[in-house]
């Protein structure tokens, strides 16, 4: 304890000196002026010139601070510039203050200026910049007159540009910007302006974080940094083990290598991959790896610092006149965003002459369409985007590479399905049915036909309805379930290389929305300690019932446009049925669900426009605290608007098409007018493939037309504009900041669109799967596209998002569960219902040749078609379903009797039209068989969440291990800052004798 207090003292005993010896230090010089952020002893440095040369009126101007912000911890020495002062040689202790009043005079606004007038805007330079000349680490970005070129530094070649703040002189929000531009001076930030080439209006605010300022607010966002190589160690394993692990890695030098992988020559060494970090500590700087200072923070982690400042700045008097979001909203400001690192082309190939900055090499490792078939440098994308963005291409790798078994075996089911075409009973006795006659589908114009015209729909129902479908079906539900899980582990380990284990988020802040609703009702927020605005639980209830009620509203609107549809399908079959041509009027049901599903898709796509409208406004209706609580329910009422209108028509076609249409003689009709539709005689699952198909295809094309074809179609204008005036003639090179300020942002929902159709095609792929077998290899084929089309338009089309930190993929994973549990019931639904498996199951063990032995051979299906169909009596017709030929086009006489599917008695028994004794075995089938496979999967399923952990077992061993070796690493290096002091004390003389030793 008496070493400790020593210690203190120790350390103590030079800043009472400074303070005592030296209380006016400001005087003759350059002068230091303390500002206090509200009452929570801030300390700010900002740096004045004395001019002595002639006298200067002392003309106030506010400068508005923000009390919310964070107290600085500790003094650190700083240069002379505008972020810093610099005292000869001696570091300068300031002491601490309260509730000190702050006002810039003229002589600051001399020093800094930070008007919207020419003191900093400097008109463009039509040569000031040049593709070639950034390059990727410092050793090109030493030369200032290189970097005076490259459109990334100040004009003086030296401050990297770390944001862009883009507004309009015409904008009438002047006094804003002054504040808040003043305001972004004073916390240190470096400022320049330049007006752009094209349009003189608009105006480019440059800005560039200094060390000091990197180093401090890295210090109050828990940034961590590399500090340690990273110890790797072999574990333990047996002998045996390792002659194994011998014999397999002299095997695997004879075999290629992997043509997946990226050759680790042409990437960076992404050092602090392979580095232990910790949250950056000035304290304890010399525990980094600081190779140079102006590379230590790479660009991502500078502008992610710029921009938290950046929101935590007032720009007006008042609690709530804060923030650069703020400023957008009320079009202070029309944009803002991180610099690209240069141009993504390169006169030079990069085999030969490498890449010329990280944009560059992302470009030609990941978003060229020549790498399509390699792994995605995730390190690099998560150094460059952020890791939000990282664990979305992150997670859409692992889907994609997760759906080649998934594909391997939907496409096995469909060539089992070729295989096994001649050898199916079924499709034979369809095939051979022509003295079968059924009965019109249709009142008045469907005409009777032979089962054996239905021959080829029969057989391609064979291919996706055949003995392997409750396998793939089983399989599909497994693999959900195994990706989810498999998906946990991979994220945990993504996240122990990106070190997001240990990293929560901040505290959010509070919308401005919300603030301006709620700003008379305060509480006490019960982590900050600070009043802020408060929703009473009476609001907040009516208005969730509000939209509650929107949602349920919207839902009927979707209910009402599938009726539309059916209503549509009713009526035209009997249109298509009149025909004049033969190709359609022979085909009357198929032209019918091909032109339903065409019209479906249409409607889909417009009420698309109309649902993201209805979302916003109740989201914004529900008045949520915090962003990522407006993000989370804008996200779920979008996913539920697009899932049921994406889907509803699916599920009338699987479930309801055919089941409630009576039979002849009885149909059941809507409103009493038009007849309900029946199921095509080969069943109703080929109508279910072609919803499942069309929809999926023209779902996919539209979406990828629509992320790259619209903004190549917004940039491609943007450039005419320019070229046609300035004339196609003269060249303009045009600075990087002008660059990417002519590129598209980014969308304001930012992920939302891309995660959105992954789910939404992640539901088709596992949903009605038992119907559509293929539907994994077209994901499949789709998403290889999709990686390659995020990626182009991310590096090529794309402002340079802001790159934030995130733990996994948010309430996405949620919806991921739900769309798993939701697809094992209606795979048991599809299976037991919409195809014929279960009534072929009856057959073959209780009415078929083979009954009671026990078997269920293609020998045992003999008779199965003629047992399904039921007999019907011409002269039972209803007079409006009574068809116009009598059907003597079939033997030359009337037809007497026409055959139906369904299960029910012959006219002449005791209870014409009754049902039969079969069709109640089969109904209690189809109910036992969705009984015992939703209880067997849902059991599969929970028995491997079970038995696969979400940590693995060499993860959970490192990060122990990592644990330890910091802790052993930070006690080491302690001690021997300790034992360094100790020896400096003696050299001096100032040893104390009574220590303990």
């Amino acid at each position: 304890m008496y070493v400790a207090i020593i210690l203190m003292l120790t350390r103590l005993m030079p800043s009472f000196r400074h303070h005592i010896l030296h209380p006016k230090q400001e005087e003759g010089g350059k002068g230091l002026s303390l500002s206090i952020h509200g009452a929570e002893k801030r300390l700010q440095i900002h740096q004045r010139r004395s001019v002595a040369s002639r006298p200067v009126s002392r003309r106030h101007l506010p400068v508005v601070r923000h009390s919310s912000l964070p107290p600085g911890r500790r003094s650190i020495k700083m240069e002379a510039s505008s972020s810093g002062i610099t005292n000869g040689k001696a570091k300068v202790f300031h002491p601490v203050a309260k509730d000190v009043n702050i006002l810039f005079d003229e002589l600051e606004a001399v020093s800094s200026p930070c008007k919207d007038d020419d003191s900093l805007l400097h008109p463009g330079n039509l040569t000031s910049t040049s593709d070639d000349a950034s390059r990727l680490e410092a050793g090109g970005e030493t030369v200032p007159e290189r970097n005076k070129l490259n459109g990334l530094y100040f004009r003086d070649g030296k401050c990297r540009i770390d944001y862009i703040l883009v507004y309009r002189k015409s904008n009438p929000q002047i006094e804003k910007r002054e504040v808040f531009e003043r305001n972004i001076r004073a916390e240190g930030l470096q400022m320049e302006k330049e007006s752009s080439l094209i349009n003189s209006d608009i105006i480019f605010v440059k800005l560039h974080a200094p060390w000091e300022v990197l180093g401090r607010y890295a210090e109050q966002m828990n940034v961590r940094m590399p500090f340690r190589r990273k110890i790797y160690y072999l574990p333990r394993r047996y002998k045996f083990m390792s002659r194994i692990d011998k014999q397999i890695s002299r095997f695997r030098r004879w075999l290629p290598k992997k043509p997946m992988r990226l050759d680790k020559e042409t990437l960076p060494d992404l050092e602090e991959n392979d580095c232990y970090t910790a949250p950056f500590s000035q304290q304890r700087i010399h525990h980094f790896i600081i190779h140079n200072k102006e590379t230590f923070f790479n660009n991502a982690t500078r502008s992610r610092i710029v921009h938290h400042i950046l929101q935590r700045i007032k720009y007006e008097e008042g609690k709530n006149k804060i923030g650069l979001n703020r400023l957008l909203t009320n079009g202070s400001y029309e944009a803002a965003f991180p610099l690209h690192e240069g141009s993504y082309r390169s006169k030079n190939s990069i085999r030969t002459h490498g890449a010329e900055n990280h944009r560059h090499l992302l470009y030609e490792c990941w978003a060229s369409w020549g790498v399509w078939y390699k792994y995605q440098p995730l390190d690099l994308v998560r150094r460059y985007f952020g890791e939000k963005i990282g664990l979305y291409f992150a997670w859409l790798g692992w889907y994609t590479g997760m759906l080649f078994p998934a594909a391997f075996i939907g496409l096995f089911v469909f060539l089992y399905g070729v295989t096994t075409l001649d050898h199916c009973q079924v499709s034979k006795e369809v095939c051979q049915a022509t003295d079968i006659i059924m009965c019109p589908v249709c009142d008045k114009y469907c005409p009777f036909m032979r089962l054996s015209d239905s021959c080829v729909y029969a057989k391609v129902t064979h291919l996706f309805d055949n003995g392997a479908t409750v396998f793939f079906a089983v399989f599909m539900a497994v693999w959900a379930t195994v990706f989810l899980e498999f998906w946990k582990r991979r994220r945990a380990v993504i996240a122990y290389d990106w070190d997001l284990i240990d990293w929560e988020e901040e505290e959010e802040e509070i919308r401005p929305q919300f603030e301006a609703k709620y700003s008379k009702k305060e509480r006490m927020n019960p982590i900050s300690g600070k009043p802020e605005p408060y929703q009473a639980f009476t609001d907040k209830c009516s208005r969730l019932i509000v939209s509650a009620s929107g949602i349920f509203f919207m839902i009927c609107v979707v209910i009402a446009a599938v009726f539309g549809i059916v209503i549509y399908r009713v009526v035209t079959v009997s249109t298509f049925a009149a025909f004049k041509w033969a190709l359609i009027r022979n085909n009357s049901q198929v032209a019918t669900t091909g032109t339903a599903v065409c019209i479906n898709f249409c409607i889909i796509m417009l009420l698309n426009v109309l649902y993201e409208k209805v979302a916003l406004l109740l989201t914004n209706l529900e008045q949520p605290r915090t962003e990522s609580e407006w993000e989370n329910s804008f996200t779920l009422k979008m996913f539920l608007f697009q899932f049921v209108n994406l889907n509803s028509s699916t599920f009338y076609i699987a479930f309801f098409l055919g089941r409630f249409t009576g039979h002849p003689g009885a149909y059941l009709r809507l409103i009493n007018r038009w007849r309900l539709e029946e199921c095509h005689p080969s069943g109703c699952l080929i109508d279910l493939c072609m919803q499942m198909g069309i929809i999926m295809v023209l779902k996919q094309t539209w979406n990828n037309f629509m992320e790259l074809g619209y903004p190549l179609i917004q940039n491609w204008w943007t450039r005419r504009k320019v070229r046609q005036e300035h004339g196609p003639e003269r060249k303009i090179s045009f600075p990087q900041w002008e660059k990417d300020y002519n590129l598209q942002p980014m969308n304001a929902y930012g992920l939302f669109d891309e995660y959105l159709e992954m789910i939404l095609q992640f539901g088709f792929t596992t949903i009605f799967v038992a119907a559509f077998p293929l539907a994994p290899l077209l994901a499949l084929l789709n998403n290889i596209i999709e990686i390659r089309l995020d990626a182009y338009k991310f590096v090529t089309q794309w402002r340079r998002p802001l790159a934030s930190r995130a733990k996994d993929i948010g309430i996405w994973y949620g919806i991921l569960e739900g769309i798993g549990i939701l697809s094992v019931i209606t795979n048991a639904f599809v299976i037991a219902i919409t195809s014929d498996f279960i009534p072929r199951l009856v057959y073959a063990y209780k009415y078929g040749p083979c009954a009671g032995q026990g078997e269920a051979g293609q020998k045992c299906m003999v008779g199965y078609v003629n047992a399904s169909l039921s007999v019907f009596r011409i002269s039972d017709f209803e007079n409006r379903s009574e068809p116009e030929s009598d059907g003597s086009e079939f033997s030359g006489t009337p037809l007497k009797y026409c055959r139906y599917r369904d299960y029910r008695d012959p006219p002449h028994s005791l209870v014409p039209y009754g049902y039969t004794l079969q069709f109640w075995h089969v109904l209690a089938a189809r109910l036992a068989f969705i009984i015992v496979f939703e209880h067997l999967v849902f059991c599969i399923k929970h028995l491997i969440s079970y038995l696969i952990p979400d940590l693995p077992k060499d993860l959970r061993d490192r990060m122990r291990r990592e644990k330890y070796l910091i802790q052993e690493m930070m006690y080491e290096a302690e001690l021997e800052r300790l034992q360094k002091e100790r020896k400096e004390r003696k050299k001096n003389g100032k040893a104390h004798h009574n220590e303990w030793p």
